[in-house]
């Protein structure tokens, strides 16, 4: 799954694309509602593709994370955001058994899944055929190495 560009603004809803920098800061576009605004500097950003999730082992990008809820769900409903704090975290409980409760709070998981359910809705979510790709990847390397 590729969340390169897909970017969370602190303060406003949904998920971004960005477009293009400007000299102080950045034009997005709502993938929801495509509509197009500035964003500064003074606004938290974050790209999707950099936010990881603290387990007790190493941390888990968002992708995997996203990946094993979808496994999880297995072509089900994900959870609402709006559950309480409770079914929040036993839902990623299930999902991520190893997660870090110390420092994986509840808004956290509000958050992934309220993207999960957006780009899921947008059918941004694409997790078999990478991995059809790279075994057909493995298989050809594997071939070249063998007719050497």
């Amino acid at each position: 799954m590729n969340l390169s560009g897909i970017l969370a603004i602190g303060g406003k809803g949904g998920l971004f694309k960005m477009i293009s920098s400007t000299k102080t800061g950045l034009i997005v576009e709502g993938l929801e509602d495509k509509k197009r605004s500035p964003v500064y500097s003074a606004h938290q950003i974050s790209a999707l593709e950099e936010i990881s999730i603290y387990t007790y082992e190493e941390d888990v990008p968002l992708a995997e994370v996203f990946e094993k809820i979808h496994t999880h769900l297995n072509g089900a409903e994900i959870i609402s955001p709006k559950s309480s704090k409770n079914d929040l975290m036993a839902f990623f409980k299930e999902v991520l058994p190893f997660y870090n409760e110390e420092e994986v709070y509840a808004s956290d998981v509000k958050k992934i899944v309220q993207w999960y359910k957006i780009l899921n809705k947008l059918d941004m979510l694409v997790f078999e055929e990478v991995k059809e790709e790279e075994v057909a990847e493995e298989e050809i390397k594997e071939e070249k190495t063998d007719n050497k």
